[in-house]
C-alpha cells in the first residue's frame, strides 16, 4: 500500500538578486516531491550594496512578488512555511521598514538569517544528496565553497565531520557593486578585481594550504550558473579545463557581451566574472581537477530543517554535530584549554539533564549552555584579568554555524556570568534582554557556574556526578579520588545564586 504524504510545506528565500519559493510534498520517510519552484529577479542586493538602503521601487516590487507567492501558498493550502532573508536585506539600513511593508502587503513574515545560518541550511540540503555526502563521509578532507551575493563561505569536512569554517564579505554581487566605480578607470578591470579578491582571501587560503583536500564541492546560485555554462552531458561537476576556458572568455568581456554570449539575465551577467574568479582561485589552491556541483539551494535546506526534527531523521543530529564542531574550531583559534573546556561542558550538560524538572528548559537552551561551556574561557586570549568580559565580547563577534545573532548574544551573556559576577540590571548587556531571555541566561549561567566551580583547578577531578533531591535540598554527589578542597570552596561560593534562580538549595557530597 502506498503511503500518503503527510503534509505540504513551503520555503521562501528573499535573496539579494532573486526572490524564490518552493512548495513540496513531504512523505513519511522524509522524501520531498517538488510541486512548485519559482524565481523572480530583484534589485535588493544592488540597492543595499551601493546605497546602503533598499529603494522604494524595489520595496514595492518585492511586496508585489511576495504577495503572489502568498496567494499560491493559499491555493495549495500550505499552512507550514518559512521565509528568510539574507545579506541584501540583512545589511540594509532600512531593513525593519522593508520587512514591515512585506508583512502588511503580502501577509508573509520574513526572518533575517545571518551567513552562519545560511551556511548551516545549505549543508543540511547537501547531506540529503546521498551519493555525494557518502563520498565526503568516506574519503579524506572535503572543501565546501559557497559563493553567495554578499560573501564567500568555506568549510572543510574531515570524513563527514566539520573541521573548520570561515566567511569573507566578498560575495559576487557585493564585488560587482563595490568595484563598479573602477570599471571606467582601467582597461584591465578583470585584473583589478582579481587582485582585490586575492588580497581578501589571504587568510582563508592559508588555512586551505594546510589541508590535504580530496574533494571540492561548490554551492550557491553563482556556481550553479557556472556549472550550466561548463557542464558536459551527464556530469555533475565542473572540470578545470572547462572553467579555464570560461575564464578566458569572460575575462576581457563587458557585461552586455557576457549576457548576449551566454544568454544570461542582467543579474547573472553582472556576477559571472567575480564568481568565475573566486571559483578559479580556490580550485587552483586545491590543485584538484574538478568541482562537484550538487545543485542544492537554501530553500531545500529550509524544507529539511522544518521536517528533520518532526520526523526524527538522522540529519538532525548530524547538523547539531556540525554546530558543536564549529564551536570547537573557534575555541581552538583562541587557545582555549581544551581539557578544562571539555570537562566543564560534560559537567554542565550532566547537571542540565539531571535537573530538567527544575529548570524546564528545552533542548535548544541545552545547546546554548554547551556552546557557552566550550567558549567560556576564550577571554584569556585577550587578558586573564577580567577574562569573562573579554569572553563575552569575543563570543558576540562570532558567526557560529546554525546560530542566529540573538542566540549568539544569549550565549555570550551566559559565558559572561560563569565567573564571579551575577546578572544585574545595572549591566547594559543584561538590561537589553527580554524578560524571557533574562530567565534563560540566569538559569544557564547558574548551571555553568556550578560546572566551572567543580573544575576550578583545571584538574578534571570529577569522575562522576549524580544530582538528586534530598530533604528539600539538591544533592550533588561527586565521585573523586583527588584532593577536592578548592572545588568544594568554589562550589559553595555559587550555591546561593543557583538556589535563587533554580529554586532549591544545592549541597555537595563527596564519594571516593
Amino acid at each position: 500500500m502506498t503511503k500518503k504524504p503527510i503534509k505540504l510545506v513551503g520555503a521562501i528565500d528573499v535573496g539579494s538578486h532573486d526572490l524564490q519559493m518552493s512548495i513540496v510534498q513531504v512523505e513519511p520517510n522524509g522524501k520531498l516531491t517538488q510541486l512548485e519552484d519559482l524565481t523572480q529577479p530583484t534589485n535588493i542586493g544592488r540597492d543595499t550594496f551601493t546605497q546602503g538602503r533598499i529603494q522604494l521601487p524595489t520595496i514595492h516590487h518585492t511586496c508585489e512578488i511576495l504577495k503572489g507567492f502568498s496567494n499560491l501558498l493559499k491555493e495549495y493550502h500550505v499552512t507550514q512555511y518559512q521565509a528568510v532573508a539574507t545579506s541584501g536585506i540583512r545589511e540594509a539600513e532600512n531593513r525593519e521598514y522593508v520587512l514591515e511593508q512585506v508583512r502588511l502587503k503580502s501577509n508573509i513574515g520574513v526572518k533575517i538569517i545571518n551567513n552562519a545560518q545560511e551556511r548551516f541550511l545549505k549543508y543540511k540540503a547537501l547531506r540529503n544528496k546521498n551519493g555525494l555526502w557518502d563520498l565526503v563521509r568516506r574519503e579524506g578532507s572535503a572543501l565546501i565553497m559557497n559563493i553567495a551575493s554578499g560573501g564567500v563561505e568555506i568549510s572543510i569536512y574531515e570524513k563527514g565531520s566539520l573541521k573548520l569554517t570561515e566567511y569573507v564579505k566578498i560575495g559576487a554581487l557585493r564585488l560587482h557593486e563595490t568595484l563598479a566605480s573602477l570599471r571606467n578607470e582601467t582597461i584591465d578591470f578583470s585584473q583589478v578585481m582579481e587582485e582585490y579578491i586575492e588580497s581578501n582571501l589571504f587568510i582563508i587560503k592559508s588555512l586551505i594550504k594546510k589541508e590535504e583536500i580530496k574533494h571540492f564541492i561548490g554551492l550557491g546560485s553563482e556556481i550553479n550558473t557556472i556549472y550550466e555554462l561548463c557542464r558536459q552531458p551527464g556530469e555533475f561537476f565542473i572540470r578545470t579545463e572547462n572553467l579555464s576556458a570560461l575564464y578566458a572568455r569572460v575575462y576581457q568581456s563587458v557585461e552586455d557581451q557576457i549576457a548576449d554570449t551566454f544568454h544570461l539575465t542582467t543579474n547573472q551577467s553582472e556576477t559571472l566574472l567575480p564568481s568565475v574568479i573566486l571559483l578559479n582561485s580556490f580550485l587552483k589552491q586545491t590543485q584538484l581537477t574538478e568541482v562537484h556541483v550538487p545543485l542544492v539551494t537554501l530553500r531545500q535546506g529550509l524544507l529539511y530543517e522544518m521536517i528533520d526534527q518532526s520526523l526524527d531523521l538522522p540529519g538532525y543530529q548530524e547538523s547539531l554535530n556540525d554546530i558543536v564542531s564549529s564551536v570547537w574550531y573557534i575555541a581552538k583559534k583562541y587557545g582555549v584549554d581544551k581539557k578544562h573546556a571539555s570537562q566543564v561542558e560534560k559537567l554542565a550538560l550532566s547537571i542540565f539533564d539531571q535537573t530538567l524538572r527544575l529548570h524546564k528548559l528545552e533542548q535548544r537552551e541545552r545547546l546554548y549552555l554547551q556552546i557557552a561551556a566550550i567558549l567560556h574561557g576564550i577571554g584569556h586570549h585577550v587578558n586573564s584579568a577580567g577574562h569573562a568580559l573579554y569572553s563575552y565580547q569575543l563570543i558576540r563577534g562570532q558567526n557560529i554555524v546554525g546560530i542566529a545573532n540573538h542566540e549568539v548574544n544569549l550565549i555570550a551573556n551566559i559565558a559572561y556570568y560563569h565567573d564571579v559576577e551575577t546578572p544585574s540590571y545595572l549591566d547594559p548587556n543584561y538590561q537589553g534582554l527580554t524578560t524571557e531571555e533574562k530567565i534563560i541566561v540566569s538559569k544557564l549561567a547558574a548551571i555553568l557556574k556550578i560546572a566551572e566551580s567543580l573544575d576550578i583547578s583545571h584538574g578534571e577531578k570529577v569522575e562522576e556526578i549524580v544530582v538528586s533531591p534530598v530533604d528539600q535540598r539538591l544533592c550533588f554527589s561527586v565521585v573523586t579520588h583527588q584532593n577536592f578542597v578548592l572545588e568544594e570552596w568554589s562550589f559553595k561560593q555559587n550555591v546561593d545564586f543557583f538556589a535563587e534562580v533554580i529554586g532549591i538549595q544545592p549541597f555537595i557530597r563527596l564519594k571516593s
